[in-house]
């Protein structure tokens, strides 16, 4: 499980890089919001690495 901070760090790493709503969060899982992190995440390290 997240920590509240965690969680908020993780929503505004997609927010900044795709400028959606940070509501559009609220009714998502831990889970769900961990998963689109790290795939957020691994694509801006992919175009990192080119």
């Amino acid at each position: 499980m997240l920590s509240r901070e965690e969680r908020k760090n993780m929503i505004n790493f997609i927010v900044n890089l795709y400028g959606v709503g940070a509501d559009d969060f609220i009714y998502m899982t831990d889970t769900d919001v961990e998963g689109m992190y790290e795939k957020v995440y691994y694509e801006v390290e992919l175009q990192r690495d080119i």
